[in-house]
C-alpha cells in the first residue's frame, strides 16, 4: 500500500460540508493505492463494458475523448478520514458509455476492475442518473498517474475506493460480488454521510 502526505490526518474542524468522522485536507490530495502505480500509456489505454447489457463494448482512448465531456465540481472524501473540497473533474458521465450497452433489466450491480487487477463492487443506482464518471482530467490537466490517469472511475458521493484508478472496464451483475477492500473488511456502498467504512458500519 503507498501512502503520502495528508493520509495521517488531521483534527476535524466544525464545517457542514464534512461527513462525520471526516477532517479537511486542505491543499493535500492524498496518495492512497492498494498497487504499485502502473506505467499505463493513455494510447494503451481501454474500457470495457459487459456483463448483462444488450450489446458488450469496448472503447480506446481516442473514442473516449471524442464522446460528450461533462463536468464534476464537488467534493470527495476517503474513507481514511480526509475529504478535499471544490474539486474539479472532467470526463464522459458513465451514462453514455450504459446507455450504448444497454443493460439488462436484471442487471443490478457492477464489479468495477483497473487495468491493475483491482476490483471494487457498486449498486448500478450508483453509477447512474448523473452520479458517475471515467474521468480523465483535473482543473483542465491531465490526471496524473498516481491518481489514476490516464482515466479512473469517479464516484464522488460513495467514499473514493469505490473510484477505481486506472478503470478497465465494468461488468454488469444480478448481484453483489465484492472487490478488493469488500472482502478485506470494507462496506459493501461506502456511503460518507452513513460513516459506511466498514462491514457491518
Amino acid at each position: 500500500m503507498n501512502v503520502t502526505r495528508g493520509f495521517t490526518g488531521r483534527p476535524r474542524v466544525d464545517n457542514p460540508g464534512l461527513p462525520p468522522g471526516q477532517y479537511d485536507a486542505g491543499e493535500d490530495w492524498p496518495v492512497l493505492s492498494a498497487e504499485v502505480t502502473p506505467d499505463l500509456a493513455a494510447g494503451a489505454w481501454t474500457f470495457r463494458i459487459d456483463g448483462l447489457v444488450a450489446e458488450a463494448r469496448g472503447w480506446d482512448w481516442r473514442q473516449v475523448r471524442r464522446l460528450p465531456r461533462s463536468v464534476y465540481e464537488g467534493d470527495i472524501h476517503c474513507v481514511t478520514g480526509w475529504s478535499k473540497f471544490g474539486m474539479r473533474f472532467e470526463g464522459v458521465s458513465l451514462d453514455v458509455f450504459l446507455d450504448a450497452v444497454r443493460p439488462d433489466a436484471a442487471a443490478t450491480h457492477a464489479l468495477a476492475h483497473s487495468h491493475t487487477g483491482y476490483t471494487t463492487s457498486l449498486p448500478l443506482a450508483d453509477l447512474t442518473g448523473g452520479k458517475a464518471w471515467i474521468a480523465f482530467s483535473r482543473d483542465g490537466e491531465p490526471l496524473p498517474a498516481e491518481h489514476g490517469g490516464p482515466a479512473r472511475l469517479l464516484v464522488p458521493h460513495l467514499y473514493f475506493w469505490k473510484s477505481a484508478k486506472w478503470i478497465a472496464g465494468l461488468t454488469l451483475l444480478d448481484h453483489d460480488e465484492p472487490g478488493f477492500w469488500e472482502r478485506n473488511g470494507y462496506h459493501d456502498r461506502g456511503n460518507p454521510w452513513e460513516e459506511q467504512r466498514y462491514s457491518g458500519d
